[in-house]
């Protein structure tokens, strides 16, 4: 609880410092980012990769690296790590985090300079709610191009439910109240995702499998392992 207020808190302070500040909203914040938002990601992070747990050798790519904090597990677990962010400044943070060892690219996640079928794993963390419906449609179909055909995709995200009694309720609350205070045009991506039916909207779109789904925090966020339709893969 006092996570997600924090979140809410440095949201606010972030929305108001950055009007008009430029490109990059996480310029002045990145260094504080891992200490306000960890807390409340380290969990949810730790039963993605119980469901699908790393193997050393792995090539790992995260969509939406920021810091670097969830490569850094993989990383820690003898993966070979890669990175994609848009954020001049948080891309910054996770080449500090990870060092030279990993393969960090700053650009546009739905043009990828990788070639098909790379990643053993890739995994994307509470960033496609933030993304406009179009980018984000793109930016799964890139990733279902890089995948390997025996790979799996790791997605955490808000969930559109539906939502269980006084606890999901209560957290869709402080959810929503986090998600305005970001700003105009992050909550209008967000509504649209959560109107849209969310990742399950998206992953019968792409035609991706489910093998294994977890709904959290009273059906407020999901976390799916996902593979690629083996007769899409066969139609090619």
């Amino acid at each position: 609880m006092k996570t997600i207020l924090k979140k809410i808190n440095f949201i606010t302070v972030m929305k108001s410092n950055n009007t008009g500040s430029g490109k990059d909203p996480y310029k002045r914040f990145s260094k504080w980012y891992d200490s306000i938002f960890e807390p409340l990601n380290s969990g949810l992070r730790a039963i993605g990769m119980k469901m699908f747990p790393p193997q050393a050798g792995m090539k790992v790519l995260d969509i939406g690296c920021g810091t670097g904090a969830h490569l850094k597990l993989y990383q820690n677990a003898g993966c070979e790590v890669y990175g994609v962010d848009a954020s001049p400044s948080m891309f910054g943070q996770a080449k500090e985090k990870l060092g030279e060892e990993a393969n960090l690219h700053f650009g546009d996640a739905s043009n990828m300079p990788y070639p098909d079928n790379q990643f053993d794993l890739i995994t994307s963390s509470t960033v496609l709610h933030e993304m406009a419906a179009a980018v984000r449609s793109n930016v799964l179909k890139e990733a279902k191009r890089v995948l390997k055909k025996d790979g799996h995709i790791l997605l955490i995200d808000f969930h559109s439910g539906p939502l269980k009694p006084l606890k999901g309720w209560f957290y869709k609350i402080i959810i929503t109240i986090a998600e305005i205070s970001a700003g105009r045009k992050h909550f209008k991506n967000y509504r649209q995702f959560m109107r849209s039916g969310g990742l399950d909207a998206l992953i019968e779109k792409h035609g991706l499998i489910i093998e294994q789904r977890k709904i959290l925090s009273g059906g407020n966020m999901v976390i799916y392992i996902l593979q690629k339709n083996k007769e899409d893969e066969n139609e090619k």
